[in-house]
């Protein structure tokens, strides 16, 4: 019987030099590779600046430092996303104000935002799910209007594109992207932030503690002297992290096709049958999750998990979780529509080492075992 995992990482002998590489030079903290993968990224995305941090987490922490949030503001944010979005605005002890999301694409519902717009209401953190990007145009007319910050949480996105311009490059403040161990470019642990404006020079700042210098330049011919300009945090990334990243990023646009086309074999295989992921137009996504809706989800992870195929849910809804439940009163009445989706929910495997023959074995389990209207 096949054992598919739900994820997989494509690394290659490239990868494996690059690393080994990056060892051998005795430099193995942020330096050169760092800066080299920065480059690389910023000139990939099209931005100004970008910055490499240890997580995606660190990314958008320091984004809402940099946007100067502060004691009992408030950040407007979909439910549906993983933990760190609320978990980043809950440092400050600022309030996450969660939004519900669009039966169709699991992104942020615009049209209830303006609704929870408040005097004290300082950004917007929308989050491309699965790699789709959200309604920017009208977030960003939100954001004029009311004079507030935009903040990308891109941790999905990768390379995903809103009406032909790449995510990371568009008119936000920030874009937070994810190089986790599952993501579509992976560092095993790291993030990137990419700005167009001056947030990049203070985020880079506070990455190292709010040191005026890293530790590159001051061991590298740049002096030893250093002041503590801010309260910052230790979320550098490192050398090794950084060469991985600059060989994945070369068969960024490859992983993303092989991924497509798997989608489009599920697509062609489900949509009779299945409700499958919807892509609006104007939009190209990463194809980070493949996400079906089912009316047996449960049923059917377990059912999938006895043919040894592993499946997940994206997301458990922050308004579920205990945490933000007692502290800031959430209930289920508010979010109806990521209430349901989070009960028909189920991701599949959809990652470039899957065979053709994985594909097909899937496809005939699922097929076997769901049930949908």
């Amino acid at each position: 019987m096949k054992n598919i995992l739900f994820h997989k990482t494509h690394t290659t002998q490239d990868e494996l030099d690059a690393v080994a590489t990056a060892i051998k030079s005795g430099w193995l903290t942020m330096g050169p590779k760092v800066m080299e993968f920065e480059n690389e990224f910023r000139d990939y995305i099209g931005s100004k600046n970008a910055v490499m941090l240890n997580s995606a987490t660190a990314a958008l922490h320091l984004s809402l430092k940099a946007i100067g949030l502060q004691r009992g503001d408030e950040v407007i944010l979909p439910t549906n996303t993983f933990v760190a979005t609320a978990e980043v605005v809950t440092y400050f002890d600022a309030i996450p104000v969660l939004c519900d999301i669009e039966y169709a694409t699991h992104n942020i519902d615009v049209s209830k935002i303006e609704v929870l717009i408040t005097k004290k209401t300082k950004a917007i953190i929308p989050v491309h799910f699965g790699g789709q990007p959200c309604d920017m145009d009208e977030l960003y007319i939100l954001a004029k209007k009311y004079n507030l910050k935009i903040i990308e949480d891109a941790a999905h996105a990768l390379p995903s594109k809103y009406k032909g311009t790449l995510i990371g490059n568009l008119s936000s403040d920030i874009t937070c992207f994810s190089f986790y161990a599952t993501k579509t470019l992976s560092t095993g642990e790291g993030g990137m932030a990419t700005t167009n404006n001056k947030y990049a020079k203070n985020i880079s700042m506070n990455r190292l503690h709010g040191i005026s210098k890293d530790v590159w330049d001051r061991y590298s011919g740049g002096g030893w002297e250093y002041d503590i300009i801010d309260n910052g945090n230790k979320y550098n990334s490192t050398d090794i992290n950084a060469a991985l990243g600059l060989s994945q990023l070369k068969k960024l646009e490859w992983m993303r096709d092989k991924r497509a086309s798997i989608a489009k074999r599920y697509n062609e295989a489900f949509k009779e049958q299945i409700e499958i992921p919807y892509i609006k137009e104007n939009r190209e996504t990463s194809y980070h999750l493949y996400v079906i809706k089912v009316d047996n989800r449960d049923e059917l992870y377990t059912k999938l998990q006895e043919k040894n195929i592993g499946t997940s849910v994206h997301f458990i809804p922050i308004h579920k979780h205990s945490y933000y439940k007692n502290r800031y009163s959430y209930t289920d009445k508010n979010y109806p529509v990521a209430n349901e989706v989070f009960k028909k929910s189920l991701s599949l495997p959809i990652y470039p080492d899957l065979s053709d023959e994985d594909v097909d074995y899937i496809i005939g389990c699922v097929l076997k075992y769901a049930k949908s209207h």
